[in-house]
């Protein structure tokens, strides 16, 4: 391994570290805060509405930081990112008791958006950061570190509320975001503001950074093109497919908030002493499925060179998607461990597959392309949040969840037709180019040497081939 590659690769793995400490800070206060807020107002509907801010200010943040990315660095939009975290928590830790209401609305508004900013700036800057060939095993392992994080806060959160309270818990979690901004700033950090290039397959190669604003100019075609159109639009429209692609993670996103609304009702069904038992074990053993397939691509992706791609994507949704089905039809306790451990595996390859596929787009377009991206998935998980609960009031959650992620299924095989589709015009097209070329090569050759049969023979082989 090259010294270079080497090092960008223990950079690497000490932001990751960073990022896994402040998802553990996520993970722990997405149930202290919900907690909290519960027992501050007394109100089921305010824990609603502070999730529904969170979500919303997610997906408003996903609208602007491509053109953050454009003119700010990923280094300074990650740093500051986990800065206003920390400092909204301080805030919430400070605040009197007459404004507590007030700094949760902050604290909604901040978390939800910076978390975007953050994720979008890291996933768009990878390739910079360890270089095109590297994306895959650089997605696994965050996300590797995520799922470790998510399972620990979640295990770990009502004990430290119960244990140490609410303020300690807040104090805590301000301390994994200043950690993670410390390791932000040790850094060097490449990506944003102009890093990269207007051309696909060149991103991250030296001398072929743009100035802001030049893709969007080239993009729109002079003077003689259309005087605006939304940037974020323009890279969905760089590659084919890509569009439906982000839909599909999208309406899998819609899916998600099914299963994640529908699992405490399920687990009381089966417990209604202890539900909290099922629900922990199934994101224990969904994580362990996750950070298995996380292990799998990334010795794929060492042995071989390749990455999963877009078919693994749509087939991995599929699968996923008829895992979380199967998890509420009520089968036995060890065999529904292993559907978790499926669906699992199942979500970490897709993952890993979309983030990859959106790396591959220029430098000036994939931050715009994450952003929008991330605009959809809070999208489909708030509006999914909103219809479940209504549904969950009248049908039971397998028909809940059956048909949440029945919708991402349909639309995951749409997406495999069309990326089938596209495969086959790829591979026949330039098949056809090269025959058309050996035969009018040859029957000049026939014109010489005098032997008529040779030129259409070869020609017609080669057209079939």
């Amino acid at each position: 391994m090259p010294r270079d590659t080497a090092v960008s690769e223990r950079r690497f793995r000490f932001l990751v570290a960073g990022y896994a400490v402040s998802s553990y800070g996520t993970f722990l206060n997405m149930v202290a805060l919900n907690l909290f807020v519960y027992e501050t107002t007394g109100r089921a509907l305010a824990m609603g509405l502070f999730m529904a801010v969170r979500l919303a200010s997610g997906f408003v943040a996903g609208l602007v930081v491509g053109g953050l990315l454009a003119r700010f660095s990923a280094k300074s939009i990650m740093l500051w990112a986990n800065v206003a975290q920390g400092g909204v928590m301080l805030l919430l830790i400070l605040a009197p008791e007459s404004l507590v209401t007030g700094a949760l609305m902050t604290v909604s508004v901040v978390i939800g958006a910076c978390g975007t900013l953050f994720m979008v700036a890291l996933r768009s800057s990878i390739p910079e950061m360890v270089g095109e060939d590297r994306r895959a095993w650089a997605n696994s392992l965050s996300i590797t570190g995520r799922s470790l994080a998510m399972v620990a806060g979640f295990a770990s959160a009502g004990v430290v509320v119960s244990l140490v309270g609410y303020t300690a818990a807040f104090l805590l979690d301000m301390a994994t975001f200043v950690i993670c901004a410390v390791t932000v700033a040790l850094l060097p950090i490449a990506g944003g503001k102009g890093a990269g290039t207007g051309r696909p397959g060149e991103a991250g190669k030296p001398g072929t950074a743009e100035k802001p604003g030049t893709a969007e100019k080239s993009e729109n075609g002079g003077k003689g093109g259309p005087r605006w159109r939304p940037v974020a639009f323009l890279a969905l429209a760089a590659a084919p497919g890509l569009g439906l692609m982000v839909a599909l993670r999208g309406v899998d996103a819609f899916g998600s908030s099914s299963h994640n609304a529908a699992l405490p009702i399920y687990s009381t069904s089966l417990d209604a002493s202890n539900p909290a038992v099922f629900v922990s074990a199934f994101w224990c053993v969904w994580a362990l499925g996750n950070i298995g397939a996380q292990q799998v691509i990334q010795r794929y992706t060492q042995r071989t060179g390749k990455t999963v791609g877009a078919l693994g994507f749509g087939y991995g949704t599929v699968v996923m998607s008829a895992a979380f089905i199967a998890a509420f039809a009520g089968f036995p306790l060890a065999v529904t461990a292993v559907i978790a451990l499926v669906a699992g595996a199942a979500d970490g390859l897709t993952e890993v597959a979309y983030t990859s596929h959106l790396q591959t787009l220029p430098a000036t377009l994939r931050g715009h392309a994450f952003g929008l991206s991330a605009t959809f998935e809070n999208l489909g998980f708030g509006v999914g949040m909103i219809l479940v609960a209504a549904a969950l009031d009248r049908f039971s959650p397998l028909s809940v969840v059956g048909w949440s992620h029945g919708a991402a299924i349909v639309v995951a095989v749409v997406f495999l037709l069309r990326v089938t589709a596209l495969r086959r015009a790829g591979t026949t097209a330039p098949t056809e180019r090269a025959g058309g070329a050996e035969q009018a090569g040859l029957r000049k050759e026939q014109a010489v040497e005098g032997r008529p049969d040779r030129g259409d023979r070869d020609g017609a082989e080669v057209s079939r081939g």
